[in-house]
């Protein structure tokens, strides 16, 4: 059995682990079937993989930024009885990890705690994305955390000043005092991998009204703090913007070709010396929208194949409902129930032909033609095996390790 290699965001190799790589046959087998006339059969009675759990819309920081602008701060939240009876249900139907991240800070939902706890007791793997600000809370639960789980502070600077101008917290909180208790959770678990989470922004950069300040000067800095507190790794990935008629998320969107160049040439230039300043002493990890953009290749990542694959093994369960693809969390036409879709039986078989509909109805290639996809690879990878004539058999299987998607 070969074991997973780059296992951040190697997704088809995630799709092949021992424990999941049943789902990935039965899925394949289901598309080649679905256009024959003796198919008619339903989608596989087989639940996400992975899911992306936003427990609350409540956000004490205003990052001008931030993709989920639109549905931050709207009151709403998700009911631990509610999350409790969503898991049960998704675990006994293939569910791994979960995150805990999105439209909100996770660690502002009052019983949070408790829900941690009770991922943790389902045996599932699980990633929490933290502004920072209420690490305290986190703390309390470090504990519990194991071998494969992770907390990644959304950190974005390496300095209070860019801190303080890219994400405007609305309580008293420093970078350094963020650093600080990141390195004592650290020190008081140290199974878990702690990330420092770098977005890049450029000048010339207006999101929701506002002209964000350039951070890309202060990429090495930030892996000279992320090294001296303790984290595993730092990653960088590009800003991404959320258009405003359509909702969608896009990637160096309406830039004329000198500046683009000058912005990707100026990243390059600090990521190498970011990668420098790592001495192999700490990760230093890119995204796949980021790689494809030093590499002037963001082009390939917007051209999708027309059915999103990765739909059915991923799914983002938020305060205002279940939808397939976190680039369109809160956008209507990715809505696949409502928040309660996987609440029961019933309510998870409703949701599941939902998606049955969404997988065969939902046209990423035009409508994810703007999208910088994390998933590009994967979906492209599972599209060309479907048509292939290579049987599932063939797939070579991989060692368990990471199941988040």
């Amino acid at each position: 059995m070969v074991k997973l290699k780059h296992k951040e965001h190697d997704f088809s190799s995630k799709l092949r682990q021992s424990s999941v790589i049943e789902c990935l046959k039965k899925y394949i087998n289901w598309q080649r079937n679905a256009g024959t006339t003796d198919a008619g059969h339903a989608l596989p009675n087989m639940g996400p993989i992975s899911i992306n759990l936003d427990l609350t819309s409540a956000c004490n920081f205003a990052c001008p930024h931030c993709v989920d602008s639109k549905i931050i701060n709207t009151g709403e939240y998700l009911d631990i009885d509610d999350v409790k009876r969503s898991l049960d249900i998704l675990k006994s139907h293939g569910l791994l990890s979960v995150i805990l991240l999105g439209g909100g800070e996770p660690t502002l939902h009052r019983n949070f705690g408790e829900i941690v706890s009770y991922i943790k007791s389902m045996g599932l793997q699980l990633g929490i994305v933290t502004n920072g600000s209420r690490l305290s809370r986190i703390t309390k639960i470090v504990a519990l955390l194991e071998k494969h789980d992770w907390v990644r502070l959304s950190l974005d600077a390496a300095s209070q000043e860019t801190f303080v101008k890219l994400h405007r917290p609305k309580t008293d909180v420093t970078l350094h005092d963020i650093l600080h208790s990141a390195r004592e959770m650290k020190i008081g678990n140290p199974n878990i991998s702690l990330g420092y989470s770098f977005v890049i922004m450029w000048e010339g950069l207006y999101l929701n009204g506002h002209a964000l300040c350039s951070n890309i000067h202060e990429m090495p800095e930030a892996v000279r703090l992320a090294r001296r507190h303790r984290f595993d790794y730092i990653s960088f990935k590009p800003c991404l913007i959320r258009l405003q008629e359509s909702q969608k998320e896009t990637l160096l969107d309406s830039l004329d070709r000198e500046k683009e160049q000058r912005i990707i040439e100026n990243i390059k230039n600090n990521f190498h010396n970011a990668k420098r300043v790592a001495e192999n002493k700490i990760k230093v990890l890119e995204s796949v929208n980021l790689r494809a953009m030093m590499d002037n290749k963001v082009h390939e990542l917007k051209r999708q194949p027309k059915i999103c694959h990765m739909q059915f093994f991923n799914t983002v369960v938020t305060p205002s409902g279940i939808f397939h693809c976190p680039a369109f969390r809160g956008v209507e036409k990715a809505k696949i129930a409502e928040p309660n879709g996987y609440e029961g039986k019933e309510r998870f078989d409703e949701t599941l032909q939902n998606l049955t509909h969404s997988i065969t109805a939902f046209n990423a290639e035009k409508e994810c033609n703007v999208v910088g996809c994390f998933y590009h690879h994967v979906n492209w990878w599972v599209e060309k095996f479907i048509h292939s004539d290579r049987s599932v058999d063939e797939i070579e299987e991989m060692e368990d390790d990471n199941f988040f998607l």
